[in-house]
């Protein structure tokens, strides 16, 4: 556990030995984890005071901690995690907003903060966190490193905190690819769905569309050289099934009614303080209909099979990780829920999917870092990982 924690990355529980495999293939790092899963010795806090205060000490390790632990990977502590996990910026009304080590005066991303603060400070070499609606895949752009929002059910979530269990997967962050890749040995078994050698990029013309031209041009170089390496993108005009309009209140129907169904309960009974943002999503969430909900479902359907259609065994999109670099850490909190609503737009495509998306740290703004992703058909997470090793690193200008 690190007492001296710049970037208020960690928990500040009491430091409780966690043991690891003496030897193993992660045996000379130390990783985080996201305080949405159990470590034997310690609460799960889940971001919120009254989950903290139910939670009890646990007795038992989850699966996917105890596989790091096994391989040898020394634990560094528990991070910060978003109220709920029910956020996208990284600010917690309760436990603080960890700092963005690539970009101090800018948010960190979430809900999965503190690991991708620690990991960008160097406090730790990977830690773990959950992707819903984008919380490994914000924070990786926002804070210049790798995540991962792997196939749906590819890596366990036992042991861990539900938010919208029909969306939500276990990630994982590293400062570089080499580290990234050892612990995909661990975590992912081999490909279901492999990706050959010569992979037909795919460039969706109406996710790029939705960047602004400065945008759009900081990651000109990045996807030249990505261009260079895996071969010309061939333009794809929809990726959107509909809408984007149509893709954003699909998604987030689905994710508004399981995660009401999940934490509605807690709320209703103890009435506990919501922080900004997450009060009010709960608030719309209470409200989804059935009638919105069948239909969302019908639509994930539909869209599932006409990207899989697209990208058939070996199509592969390059894409913009999200709108922008990170805001500023001074930005107002309805300017931030814009953001998060033109995020979830580019987001929801993986998450309606349940297809693997990398986030690469390829391309930078103003001194802020900017990801650059990878998405493939389900089961190609490895894949995806191996295109990363042949990408390598872009030197930033």
């Amino acid at each position: 556990m690190h007492l001296h924690d710049p970037a208020h990355a960690f928990v500040p529980y009491p430091d409780v030995p966690v043991k690891s495999a003496p030897t193993g293939l992660l045996a000379d790092l130390h990783f985080g984890v996201k305080d949405l899963f159990d470590v034997a010795g310690y609460p799960t806090g889940g971001g919120s005071p009254i989950v903290l205060a139910m939670s009890g000490i646990k007795t038992q390790t989850a699966p996917t901690v105890q596989k790091l632990l096994d391989a040898g990977a020394q634990f560094s502590g528990k991070t910060v995690t978003d109220e709920f996990a029910f956020s996208m910026n990284g600010n917690n009304a309760h436990f603080g907003a960890p700092l963005n080590g690539a970009a101090p005066d800018r948010i960190t991303g979430g809900s999965s903060s503190g690991s991708a603060a620690a990991v960008s400070w160097g406090l730790c070499d990977v830690a773990l966190g959950t992707d819903t609606g984008g919380s490994v895949r914000a924070p990786a752009n926002h804070c210049g490193l790798y995540g991962l929002r792997p196939t749906h059910g590819r890596v366990s979530l036992e042991g861990a905190l539900d938010l919208a269990p029909s969306l939500d997967t276990c990630g994982w962050f590293a400062r570089d690819i080499a580290t990234f890749a050892r612990v995909a040995d661990v975590l992912l078994d081999a490909d279901p769905a492999p990706l050959p050698d010569r992979v037909r990029l795919l460039w969706p013309s109406d996710l790029w569309a939705m960047l602004d031209a400065p945008v759009v041009q900081a990651l000109e170089g990045a996807t030249r050289h990505v261009q260079a390496v895996l071969g010309d993108a061939a333009p794809v005009d929809t990726v959107a099934l509909e809408s984007w309009d149509a893709m954003y209140w699909h998604f987030r129907y689905l994710q508004g009614r399981e995660a009401w169904l999940t934490d509605g309960p807690v709320i209703e009974r103890y009435a506990p303080p919501l922080g900004p943002g997450v009060a009010e999503r709960f608030a719309w969430s209470r409200t989804v209909t059935d009638a919105q909900v069948i239909a969302a479902r019908a639509f994930r359907l539909a869209f599932r099979a006409q990207l899989a259609a697209l990208l058939g065994s070996d199509g592969v999109l390059l894409m913009p990780s999200m709108p922008d670099i990170a805001p500023l850490r001074s930005t107002p909190e309805a300017s931030l829920e814009d953001y998060r609503n033109r995020a979830i737009r580019m987001l929801c495509v993986a998450g309606l999917a349940g297809m693997p998306q990398l986030s690469m740290p390829l391309a930078a703004r103003e001194g802020a870092p900017l990801g650059l992703s990878l998405l493939g058909p389900a089961g190609s997470d490895r894949s995806l990982i191996r295109c990363a090793e042949r990408i390598g690193v872009i030197a930033q200008g």
